[in-house]
């Protein structure tokens, strides 16, 4: 991969592949932040391999089923190495969209596997990761699994999602772990305390989703809320009273930094993210392509020492109001275990 208009490509990790700087991640377009619009969806992902971006991010969780449909249709007729595809497994839904739970054993993962290379029409999965840990399964069990499957060519790097500083460690010493993803914005930046400093001395990347604090610093979220509660943004404590007011107050904040440099919020916001490291890629969960244009351009916009000190100030690292999910999703996160 070259030099092109999204940067220089970022390696996931020591042993992970080399992606564009900024990856797309797909939740958005089947669940959880409303009704997404089939046509767009497929055209945004279309418009984001057109421009370079690689790597595209969907769990078989996200709609059931419904996500990794969407993106086989969008790769369609395409040469597979073109997409670097990343599914996250091991959530357990009901037909009414319920949540119940996690399963990690490994009989479970050669079967979620079946069916997510059969949706998604491909013969193997370049990065698998299980969404959360399953507190019934030692996580050397899980990867264990994974390596076989590493080994039968089925998939091609082993991912995890949120969690720890040991649990990274533990998961490493079984198999090489290509890149952690977790949530890594100026609103959540609890990685870099351990997370992060034991991620880079094992040789993991970061995959890094949120960066827009799931749109509340996009610098389009409109004071009010989107009233829709089909919306799970709804239910979050950072979108609710008080704290969506206080969040925004600092997004303006941001805003005004943006204005200088004649980028908007959301490209300002990006940028930070890029601005941490090269073995940090954001992932940018853009459902339509005007967003994902301007998602994009913050690959452009280049922040000096001066700029990052005005973001500092504006949104220090504890300035968030509320926690980025709510109390039983929190108590579900090994990355947030002390």
């Amino acid at each position: 991969m070259t030099t092109s208009t999204l940067g220089t490509p970022r390696t996931l990790g020591s042993t992970g592949p080399s992606t564009a700087a900024i990856g797309l991640g797909l939740m958005g377009m089947s669940d959880l932040y409303g009704p997404a619009d089939d046509a767009e969806s497929v055209a945004t992902i279309q418009a984001a391999l057109d421009a370079g971006v690689t790597l595209l991010d969907t769990g078989d969780f996200y709609g059931m089923g419904h996500n990794e449909t969407l993106l086989r249709d969008a790769i369609r007729g395409r040469r597979r190495e073109s997409a670097q595809i990343s599914v996250k497994f091991g959530v357990l839904r009901d037909a009414r969209g319920g949540w119940n739970g996690v399963d990690t054993r490994p009989v479970a993962i050669k079967n979620f596997l079946a069916y997510t290379l059969r949706r998604l029409g491909t013969d193997y999965v370049d990065i698998y990761r299980p969404a959360r840990l399953d507190p019934s399964v030692p996580v050397e069990e899980t990867v264990g699994a994974l390596a076989e499957l590493v080994q039968q060519g089925l998939i091609r790097h082993i991912g995890l999602s949120e969690v720890g500083a040991d649990t990274l460690r533990r998961a490493n010493a079984v198999h090489p772990v290509s890149d952690l993803q977790i949530e890594y914005s100026l609103l959540s930046r609890g990685i870099e305390q351990d997370i992060l400093p034991v991620a880079r001395e094992l040789g993991i990347g970061i995959t890094a989703y949120g960066v827009l604090s799931r749109g509340l610093v996009s610098g389009h979220w409109p004071a009010a809320g989107t009233g829709n509660r089909r919306d799970f943004r709804a239910h979050l404590p950072r979108f609710s009273g008080e704290n969506l007011q206080r969040n925004l107050e600092l997004v303006e904040r941001l805003r005004e930094i943006a204005d200088r440099k004649g980028a908007t919020v959301a490209q300002l916001a990006i940028a930070w993210v890029l601005s941490r490291g090269e073995d940090i890629v954001p992932l940018v969960g853009a459902r339509r392509r005007e967003r994902l244009s301007e998602s994009l351009g913050a690959v452009g916009l280049l922040l000096s020492a001066e700029d990052l000190a005005a973001i500092e100030a504006a949104v220090p690292a504890d300035a968030a109001a509320g926690t980025r999910y709510d109390a039983g999703q929190m108590a579900m996160l090994d990355s947030e275990r002390r």
